[in-house]
């Protein structure tokens, strides 16, 4: 496929009278055709696209068609069918009345595309450049940061359906990727039974005993699955299909194998002795290795994305009489993973506002965002940062209860820790906490009820 860059067309004269007809107000369609034309151009795309082969849509027609459809909430077949019946939507794109528009698949594949060459904030930096010079954004003004949960577009599963689903999909993607092998090393009517359809809870046995036993079975399955994959004479691009490798991480963090007082080779479901992977490296889904299980508060459990919002808090000294209302517009757009701890995403937000020429004079921001270290370098940098400050960040310092790492006296010569009673440890352990060192101390239980009671019984550092 290639590109010839000829940005949104021209708007045909017929169009523009019966849109103008049936929206005498306007509408957002049009409005954007109107007043950001200039946003939606192809040059800034070339790299994306060949210079050989045959001509495919515009870029800069297809990025207004993602905008609206975002806009509208839509879904790809919807917004096609927009593109084909709706009036304003055929002025936004430089339309004839008669033209068929496209297939809803063109819109994927060019989400794919950018994704794919890094392109993903074309249009919004663009769009920014524009505000920048309509002086609706400037710099050293005020700006706020926060941050939102992202939902990620697949089911939830619990341990024992992610294990069989993941089995699931490795099978359809060597189905289709390499069936030929897939049929030596498996038994095909026998899978096909047992993962034909989704793996899905409400099918699954209700006794405890026979989910064990399934849980065992979908970890023979993929057990086997992955070592045919890894073995010698397998093509090495075997295991680099996506839901192959998927399925080794999957199993890594669900099971493990061990040898039985016979010299049996066993395998087990993991559980807390074991040892689980932290969550930021656990997968949730076989078909997104991206999404992680997350919390933000008391109330508040999703899968997904963490996505960070900065926008503009200016307001003018006129705006009280009602003539210099400044729009609160969106600076910057942050994505991470669910995982990521909102103070992670705040020097990378201020290099990014201070790249595009939009560097806040005052950032507005919670109490997850700061730290000591970040205050000092953005007011190095011209930066305020209004926010709270956490001193402590223990579960004990945000919960206002019980003891913190400061309120106990550490000897690292004796390994030795004295708790606020006064008494002393009684052992030292130094473990592994989610890829980290870490020393566990406790104290014996023989100790009086009453100390054990006020100081937890251990400390961790």
């Amino acid at each position: 496929m290639s590109m010839r860059p000829v940005g949104l067309p021209e708007i045909p004269e017929q169009t523009v009278v019966v849109a103008r007809a049936a929206f005498p107000k306007g509408s957002l369609p049009i409005r954007v055709r109107d007043r950001l034309a200039g946003v939606f151009i192809d040059e800034p795309f070339t790299e994306a696209f060949g210079v050989r082969g045959a001509p495919g849509l515009s870029p800069g027609v297809l990025s207004l068609v993602t905008v609206l459809q975002f806009a509208e909430g839509l879904t790809d077949r919807q917004a096609a069918a927009m593109a084909v019946r709706a009036i304003d939507w055929k002025y936004a794109l430089g339309a004839e009345l008669t033209d068929t528009g496209f297939d809803a698949g063109v819109l994927c594949r060019f989400r794919a595309r950018l994704t794919g060459n890094g392109m993903e904030r074309v249009v919004f930096d663009r769009l920014l450049e524009h505000c920048k010079e309509a002086g609706l954004v400037t710099a050293g003004g005020k700006q706020r940061t926060d941050s939102t949960h992202v939902i990620s577009a697949v089911r939830d599963l619990n341990r024992l359906e992610l294990a069989g689903e993941s089995v699931r999909a490795a099978l359809e993607a060597l189905a289709v990727a390499a069936p030929a092998w897939l049929a030596g090393h498996i038994d095909v009517t026998e899978f096909a039974e047992r993962y034909g359809p989704r793996v899905d809870g409400w099918r699954m046995p209700l006794l405890q005993t026979k989910r064990d036993r399934l849980a065992q079975v979908f970890g023979q399955d993929a057990l086997a699955l992955c070592r045919a994959a890894w073995a010698d004479d397998t093509p090495a691009w075997i295991r680099e299909i996506e839901a192959v490798s998927l399925l080794r991480q999957v199993l890594v963090q669900t099971y493990i194998v061990r040898i039985d007082a016979r010299g049996r080779q066993v395998i087990k479901k993991r559980d807390a002795d074991d040892g689980v992977p932290p969550g930021q490296l656990r997968l949730a889904s076989p078909y997104d290795s991206d999404a992680r299980w997350a919390a933000k508060g008391d109330g508040l459990f999703w899968m997904g994305y963490k996505i960070h919002l900065t926008d503009t808090c200016t307001t003018l000294p006129d705006a009280d009489a009602g003539t210099g209302v400044m729009p609160n517009l969106i600076t910057d757009v942050h994505t991470t993973d669910a995982t990521v701890p909102d103070v992670k995403a705040t020097a990378p937000i201020q290099r990014k506002l201070a790249e595009h020429g939009v560097k806040p004079g005052e950032h507005y921001l919670d109490s997850g965002y700061p730290s000591a270290d970040l205050i000092t370098k953005a007011l190095k940098q011209g930066i305020r940062m209004v926010t709270p400050v956490l001193l402590d960040h223990s579960a004990q310092a945000k919960a206002a209860e019980g003891f913190d790492k400061n309120a106990f006296t550490i000897s690292w010569k004796t390994r030795q820790v004295r708790c606020p009673a006064g008494r002393t440890s009684s052992h030292w352990n130094p473990v592994k906490q989610h890829g980290k060192g870490a020393i566990v101390i406790t104290w014996a239980l023989a100790q009086d009820r009453g100390h054990r009671l006020s100081c937890g019984g251990g400390q961790r550092s």
